[in-house]
């Protein structure tokens, strides 16, 4: 146990990470997709010396800029922070692992700010060429960005031979690399259009104008579903085999994957009826209905991507109790009370008397007053459990799993999770730490429900 846990409760740590990177995410693909629009639309203006379509383009920049780089930064530094904090060693391990990579993002991020900057604030005081460079830096700039930061996140799914090889490029390009690199991108495109379509119906007056931004928007959002949906089924034919069982085993990740087939092919047919055959038909309330909808398919696809790791955080590395997957052997046979250096300092600090040899003697543990094998075990299901349930009530709250079990049920659980649900990582501990979470288990377990014909009496 190399670092202290973060608790947080009633939602958890990780669902805390899951609501701020959606938040970014939703955002950042736009400011991938926007750019592109942004390039592309600044040339066509130039070439055909459509000047209000350039003072409307200059507009957006505007809107453009306030939402990606402002609200964009706020909440990326947002994710850094709560990554740090509920999952400190699989982030370690992502920087140590992917430095080069990391140091390659941030020179693209410099460039992105750069020349975003540099587009908007020198609108009209540089030459068409100039201006038009820089816009294509910045679109570059993004989308390398993206390639880079999906190539490490869909390293947790799926490192394929890092884990034999510890080699930079085999994890970069991992077996999920391509996939999810054509999904985000498509999903760029896609949520970029469709952030379009909402500030021009919103701001552009000229029915006119608005149907020319209406039909040439509606290509790259119909190619970004397509390669949506290209790399989804990349996604799943990739998938590892514990992911995939997670996946069909679960009715919420069966719902959301539905979820995300009916947004995207929503979206799809509206637009296709809509603003590309149609796109007179665009009005505030299509737009908002239309980003309704990419913003419902991106954010079940994100919960999707998180939730099908279990019980992994990064795939046969680091396990979702923070341990390092070849670290269980010593956990199991030192005690997670003793690995740990935090858990180790609270319990010599608190039961001295457990302590010999300047170590965690776990055959004292049950000897210690039922209070404090109940305190006890509260700690070791704030290390081993809490990165994934609730107590009593919130997210996955374990006590409403447990309704009426026996003690014996209650230990093989403590014992062996993995067995009772595959999702779960085994218990890294000693069988005398697993008696103290049982009763804690025991001491937050809800009666059995009264009522229920069959049930227990």
């Amino acid at each position: 146990m190399h670092y202290p846990v973060w608790y947080v409760p009633q939602l958890t740590a990780p669902m805390l990470i899951a609501v701020i990177a959606v938040l970014h995410v939703l955002v950042s693909h736009y400011a991938v997709g926007g750019g592109f629009f942004l390039a592309v639309e600044t040339g066509y203006a130039y070439r055909t010396n459509n000047s209000a379509y350039l003072e409307y383009l200059r507009r957006h920049a505007w809107f453009f800029i306030l939402i990606t780089v402002v609200y964009g930064a706020v909440t990326g530094v947002g994710i850094w922070w709560t990554i740090g904090l509920s999952s400190p060693l699989a982030t370690e391990m992502l920087i140590h692992t992917f430095v080069f990579g990391w140091a390659m993002e941030y020179v693209t991020f410099i460039l992105e700010i750069a020349s975003a900057f540099a587009f908007f604030y020198y609108w009209g005081r540089l030459e068409a060429r100039t201006h038009l460079i820089i816009a294509w830096i910045y679109a570059i700039a993004a989308w390398l960005s993206l390639v880079l930061i999906t190539g490490i996140t869909s390293f947790m799914l799926n490192p394929g031979l890092w884990p034999r090889t510890q080699n930079f490029w085999l994890g970069i390009l991992n077996p999920q690399f391509v996939p999810q690199t054509l999904t985000r991108t498509g999903g760029s495109f896609l949520l970029a259009s469709l952030y379009v379509y909402l500030h021009a119906s919103i701001k552009m007056q000229d029915p006119q104008l608005r149907e020319l931004v209406a039909s040439r928007s509606a290509r790259p959002a119909l190619l970004g579903a397509v390669l949506v949906a290209v790399g989804g089924a990349g996604w799943f034919a990739f998938l590892p085999d514990s992911a995939r069982a997670a996946l069909l085993a679960a009715p919420v990740l069966n719902v959301f994957m539905a979820l995300v087939v009916a947004f995207t092919a929503a979206v799809f047919v509206m637009i296709y009826f809509g603003p590309y055959k149609n796109p007179a038909w665009l009005s505030p309330a299509l737009a908002v209905l239309l980003l309704a909808s990419g913003m419902g398919a991106a954010t079940a696809g994100e919960y999707l991507r998180e939730a099908v790791r279990k019980p992994y955080i990064i795939y046969n590395v680091v396990m979702s109790n923070q341990i390092r997957a070849d670290e269980l052997p010593s956990y199991q046979s030192q005690g997670v009370l003793e690995a740990g250096r935090w858990t180790k300092a609270y319990v010599a600090q608190k039961y001295p008397q457990v302590i010999r040899n300047q170590k965690v003697d776990t055959s004292r543990l049950l000897s210690l007053p039922e209070a404090d094998q109940v305190e006890l075990g509260h700690v070791l299901f704030q290390y081993q459990c809490a990165n994934c349930h609730a107590t009593t009530i919130g997210y996955n709250p374990v006590a409403q799993y447990i309704r009426g079990w026996s003690e014996d049920m209650l230990r093989d659980l403590a014992l062996h999770p993995e067995r009772v649900r595959f999702v779960m990582p085994p218990w890294a501990g000693t069988r005398e730490e697993a008696e103290l979470l049982v009763k804690y288990l025991k001491s937050i377990q809800p009666p059995y429900p009264r009522g229920m014909h069959g049930g227990t009496r």
